[in-house]
């Protein structure tokens, strides 16, 4: 668990709609004070398309009717949908004393380390948060921070449909290949992913 004057509160929320998500992370923002514990919230979302802060291109020809939503986080365009773990971390950065660059490069460690408790090996790329497994992103980061707090978080692929990822420029990154892992771990489940998630993410708090 996290030190006693840093507090955290995990949520397991299932499958839920985005937009509605992430209308209750900015209002959990706007309403804390600087006692509420931070959270994180586990989840997966129905399939839709989001864009960050700077302007994306529109999903290309032949894409499914999946909504485009813009979001108030960094990076460009991406995909979430069934079978995606996604994390948002609610925290006070203030507090905890992490700065935007400091918080992503640690979000970046806690999912190569998480991936490593299933022997497969993940690194970082320079300019492209996230993280890669020979080349591929199996796994993307995009946050909104202020001084004082942050919300959005991580989504790792984990045994989803990747088609939708091929109608869109993936972070801004042409040609990026996409991957999940149940293409590199034979039954990989997503229900498997999110508690082994929940004891790092709490193993990563404890060494704050």
């Amino acid at each position: 668990m996290a030190a006693i004057n840093r507090p955290l509160i995990i949520k397991c929320l299932g499958c839920v709609d985005y937009q509605h998500t992430e209308y209750a992370m900015k209002q959990f923002t706007k309403n804390r004070t600087m006692d509420v514990a931070d959270e994180v919230w586990l989840l997966e979302h129905n399939p839709v398309y989001t864009t960050g802060i700077r302007e994306a291109p529109e999903p290309r020809p032949g894409a499914a009717r999946i909504p485009v939503v813009k979001t108030g986080r960094g990076g460009k365009m991406t995909y979430h949908g069934p079978g995606q773990l996604i994390a948002y971390f609610l925290l006070n950065i203030r507090k905890r004393q992490l700065g935007p660059r400091s918080l992503v490069n640690q979000l970046e460690g806690l999912m190569i380390d998480f991936l490593a408790g299933y022997r497969v090996t993940a690194s970082r790329k320079e300019g492209s948060p996230g993280v890669f497994v020979d080349g591929r992103k199996i796994a993307s980061l995009g946050l909104h921070a202020t001084a004082t707090y942050c919300y959005h978080g991580i989504s790792i692929n984990i045994d989803m449909d990747l088609q939708p990822f091929d109608h869109i420029e993936v972070c801004g990154i042409p040609n990026l290949e996409m991957i999940q892992l149940s293409d590199l771990v034979d039954g990989a489940t997503i229900e498997d992913a999110l508690i082994k998630l929940e004891k790092y993410i709490f193993k990563w708090f404890a060494g704050q």
